[in-house]
């Protein structure tokens, strides 16, 4: 397999879930802390918390969503990849059978 350009559906599917492996956890880690770290705000009943607490949904709410997206755009990507994966290999056959004709060439 080509480290950076999967020629089949197969090898792109490896790439994003090794890719994933890798990715998640950090992401997940820093979410879960930012998540973590806002509850205390989030509940507060004290002095500054009229001012608090409504800065703090925003952010919360944008954690939320990070979750959510730790997950979908390597979908997109998969998708995007093996999309172009199969529209161009006609393109790419027709690319190397053109580079083979060069290097025989010489002068």
């Amino acid at each position: 397999m080509c480290k950076r350009h999967p020629g089949t559906v197969h090898e792109v599917r490896e790439a994003v879930v090794a890719a994933g492996l890798k990715r998640v956890r950090p992401a997940m880690m820093t979410t879960a802390v930012a998540v973590i770290a806002l509850l205390p705000v989030l509940t507060s009943t004290g002095k500054g918390a009229d001012i608090m607490v409504p800065m703090a949904i925003p952010t919360f709410g944008g954690m939320i969503i990070q979750v959510m997206t730790i997950f979908v755009v390597p979908l997109f990507q998969s998708m995007w990849r093996e999309w172009a994966v199969t529209h161009q290999k006609p393109a790419l056959a027709e690319f190397n059978s053109n580079t083979d004709r060069d290097e025989n060439f010489s002068l």
